[in-house]
């Protein structure tokens, strides 16, 4: 047994196996979490004396979140697996029409194909420990490994190759979208832009040594320093939108609904992102500030006594500058921390990897 294999002490005659294939990135890292504690979940349910083994290959398959069961049956081929079943988790956002979908199973293939977006941004790994054990559940036909509750929680439906199960209802798209910003993983973005956060706080850094820009924190008030933060932040994003090619264009009438979903996505976790980037650059100036500007010398400017709640307003001021500042710091970032946020970008990249991989 590998580093990557998770077992229980059934006894040997008696083993399933369970394959967990994972799209690299989001998929992947949950998956091996999830592994770890399957086989104990299953066996705590199952008595039947089976022995369970998991095992886990990051492997991107499915070139397009619109292939069937079917043609992922035929891509993964889980007749090749040495494993008695295959889970396949990928990052695709999949739909049957306008229902996100959670999974696909065939019993015949013993096979699950799971939408991790589909589950939702919330609770993510227990969800998806659920659907996955819903989907073994299925495929070894004993409900008694059915998690509680599972086959209420999520609607199915039979299609051709096996079964159909869809996300809860109620806010079906807005869990979908949460899900794939999730998979954008956009804590990942913030920790890539390193460039920009060094040129935003040094942007912020020579406007805290203008008296100018004291004299403006100290008389734009709230709704105006409200409006130049939102101002920052929309600059910021257009920004690395438009440098770094990020938007889909639908190419016909029938991308237009999947080219909103994936934009969406894409400016929520750059939203996101930035936020999380401007809250960072309020600090570092607060910090500075305060340790740098003494407070005589800008009462003395300001004519008025000076309290801690001034030198908010001006880290406040300062960090909307600098966030500015930082957008065109953004041009010099690698184009990989950016366009790994944007599932348009992602998609391409399947796309042009599947097609190159493809015999001739």
């Amino acid at each position: 047994m590998d580093g990557n294999e998770h077992e229980d002490d059934r006894p040997a005659d008696q083993r399933v196996s369970v394959l967990l294939i994972a799209d690299p990135g989001k998929p992947a890292a949950v998956a091996e979490h999830l592994a770890r504690g399957l086989p104990a979940r299953l066996r705590s349910r199952d008595h039947s004396g089976r022995r369970w083994t998991t095992s886990v290959r990051p492997k991107p398959y499915l070139p397009d979140e619109q292939a069937s069961l079917a043609d992922a049956i035929d891509t993964v081929d889980p007749s090749a697996e040495a494993e008695d079943l295959v889970v396949y988790l990928t990052d695709l956002p999949r739909r049957d029409d306008t229902l996100p979908i959670v999974a696909d199973v065939s019993t015949d293939h013993q096979f699950a194909l799971i939408s991790v977006p589909g589950v939702g941004g919330l609770r993510l790994e227990q969800r998806l420990r659920t659907v996955i054990e819903l989907a073994i559940s299925h495929m070894v036909g004993d409900p008694r490994l059915t998690p509680a509750g599972a086959e209420r929680r999520f609607p199915s439906t039979e299609i051709p190759s096996g079964t159909r199960y869809f996300t809860p209802p109620g806010l079906r798209r807005l869990r979908l979208l949460s899900g794939m910003v999730r998979a954008n993983r956009p804590w990942r973005l913030v920790t890539g832009l390193s460039k920009v956060l060094v040129g935003a706080f040094a942007t912020g850094a020579v406007a805290l040594a203008t008296s100018t820009i004291w004299m403006f924190a100290d008389t734009m008030g709230p709704w105006r320093m409200s409006a130049a933060t939102i101002l920052s932040i929309v600059a910021m994003v257009l920004w690395l939108i438009l440098d770094h090619e990020l938007w889909e264009r639908p190419k016909s009438r029938s991308d237009r609904e999947r080219s909103v979903l994936y934009n969406t996505a894409t400016v929520v976790t750059l939203v996101t992102g930035v936020v999380v980037l401007h809250v960072a650059l309020f600090g570092l100036l607060l910090c500075t500030a305060c340790m740098t500007l003494p407070p005589e010398l800008l009462s003395r400017i300001l004519g008025h006594g000076v309290s801690f709640a001034d030198y908010l307003t001006l880290a406040w001021l300062l960090a909307s500058i600098a966030t500015v500042g930082g957008a065109l710091g953004s041009g010099l970032e690698d184009d990989t921390a950016v366009k790994d946020a944007a599932y348009g970008v992602r998609q391409r990249q399947r796309l042009d990897e599947h097609r190159s991989s493809a015999p001739r």
